[in-house]
């Protein structure tokens, strides 16, 4: 794997979902070193309050929004910040904006919109911070091929990936005897399954150790994320599936472990908060402070696991299940759960009818290889139906 080429300027960064959590958290990083780090470009949904407030402290000379409704709008609303900054908007703008030269990518677009915006700064070999997983569960092998054709380095911004690769031997995998991906078990770790059915978005959405977007704490919520976790850390890390095993662990203090073969357990260990793992991102090989709280051992006083329930929580087993039937599976998987999610937050389904279904879909959809990009999205597309004609069933 690259390091980045050192020299004595600021490393240049795009951010692809600059207006989210992990976007947010990057900047703010930055912002804290201004003298290590250049913004070149930024991207996002739709906000363009949001994104404009960015553009205006950090500069960069190109802006796009995913929405090509938004084109007007963000030209208008970006010139009065600075004429001189290139706007543009829909798919191929965010496309764009990753193919810019820069130093370092930021890959923190939610969902399976993130995927070709991802590849493109993979096509360039650039160092990408990959905190969009659903890239790899929908594409990992297109990807990761990529990323050796073309030199890239992909450096796993998720918490619990960020955490294995710190301790991972990739020198001497053989060591290696399992990866242990920690799960929080979200805001519903020890509720009976029956409860769940009255569980409203606003309760889903509260995570108790963790700040994030909508999207990703109802993943938690369901431990959809987990699953997709599971999936991801497949293509990441040279293990088998068998490899790969999760527990459940509350305080969410330790964010994975790497087991070898002496019995020896490494583990990376912090207080819940994603700038620890961004700034590892952001400065590989080297280090930059946090401003994260620091881990109080003494406060933290005990550490609790215990397996995973996918009785309770089949999301799990629907996620294990396709990672090992492969091809589209991982696809339909990933596409039924965002329209579910969608669906929930809307108050179009319940809670317990986002892994019903997940699985409905899975079930209904004759899965195959699938060998390029246009596949994926075809496989992408025609999941997305399913599920929104069972969305439509349910209500």
């Amino acid at each position: 794997m690259r390091a980045p080429k050192a020299d004595a300027g600021p490393r240049s960064i795009t951010i692809l979902g600059s207006t989210g959590s992990v976007g947010c958290s990057t900047l703010d990083l930055v912002a804290r070193s201004p003298e290590r780090f250049r913004v070149v470009a930024l991207t996002a949904n739709r906000n363009l309050e949001r994104l404009a407030e960015q553009v205006e402290r950090f500069r960069p000379s190109f802006v796009a929004l995913a929405d090509p409704e938004m084109a007007e709008p963000l030209k208008e609303r970006i010139a009065a910040v600075d004429p001189a900054i290139e706007t543009a908007a829909g798919p191929e703008a965010v496309v764009e904006a990753a193919r810019r030269e820069a130093d370092f990518v930021m890959g923190a677009i939610v969902g399976a919109a993130g995927l070709r915006p991802t590849l493109a700064a993979v096509e360039r070999g650039a160092a990408i911070g990959l905190a969009n997983k659903e890239t790899l569960v929908c594409a990992g092998d297109i990807v990761m091929k990529a990323v050796t054709r073309h030199r890239a380095t992909l450096l796993p911004v998720d918490s619990e990936h960020n955490a294995i690769f710190q301790v991972f031997d990739f020198d001497r995998p053989g060591r290696v005897r399992r990866i242990i991906l920690t799960a929080s078990g979200g805001p519903f770790r020890s509720r009976e399954r029956a409860a769940l059915a009255r569980i409203t978005p606003e309760e889903a959405v509260r995570h108790p150790n963790w700040s994030m977007g909508a999207k990703i704490s109802i993943d938690s919520a369901t431990m959809m994320n987990k699953g997709l976790e599971r999936i991801e850390a497949w293509h990441l890390f040279p293990v088998t599936r068998a490899q790969i095993e999760i527990v459940v662990h509350p305080q969410s203090v330790i964010h994975s472990m790497v087991e070898y073969c002496d019995g020896s357990v490494l583990a990376q260990l912090g207080t819940p908060d994603m700038r620890t793992p961004i700034a590892y991102a952001l400065a590989w090989p080297d280090r930059i402070d946090a401003p994260v709280e620091r881990l109080d051992f003494m406060k933290v006083s005990r550490l609790d696991f215990e397996p995973p329930d996918e009785q309770r929580f089949p999301a799990l087993r629907l996620a294990r299940e396709a990672l090992e039937a492969g091809g589209s599976a991982p696809i339909v998987l990933n596409a039924a759960n965002e329209v579910a999610v969608a669906a929930f937050l809307a108050r179009r389904i319940g809670f317990l009818e986002i892994t019903d279904l997940v699985d409905e879909a899975l079930s209904r959809y004759r899965h195959h290889p699938v060998n390029s990009i246009e596949e994926v999205d075809a496989v992408d597309a025609a999941a997305r139906r399913i599920a929104e004609e069972r969305v439509t069933a349910f209500a």
